[in-house]
């Protein structure tokens, strides 16, 4: 009976690496799927910078305003088409 044991060792072995290799490479928590969250984490990233970048100039933008008043008006004027009150509006067309 011992060696019978013997010999079907390997084979039991065998069928447990290939079991274990399966799921390392392929199951839902194996590396394949550690490949796509490091590439999502990778954009995800990128993205945050980019949004860092535009909050740091709109705060920048929003001391400007806060801290000048020129600078509000001239906000005011280009962006929401305002005029003082007593001031004739002229609009050329091309």
């Amino acid at each position: 009976m011992r060696l019978g044991h013997l010999k079907l060792m390997p084979i039991v072995l065998i069928l447990l690496l290939i079991f274990l290799q399966y799921r390392l490479w392929f199951d839902s928590d194996g590396i394949q799927h550690m490949y796509i969250l490091k590439k999502q984490l990778s954009l995800q990233t990128e993205e945050n910078v980019k949004l860092k970048k535009r909050n740091e100039e709109l705060l920048s933008e929003i001391r400007l305003l806060q801290a000048n008043q020129t600078a509000i008006e001239a906000h005011a004027r280009q962006e929401l088409g305002m005029i003082k009150k007593d001031e004739t509006f002229y609009q050329v067309i091309n």
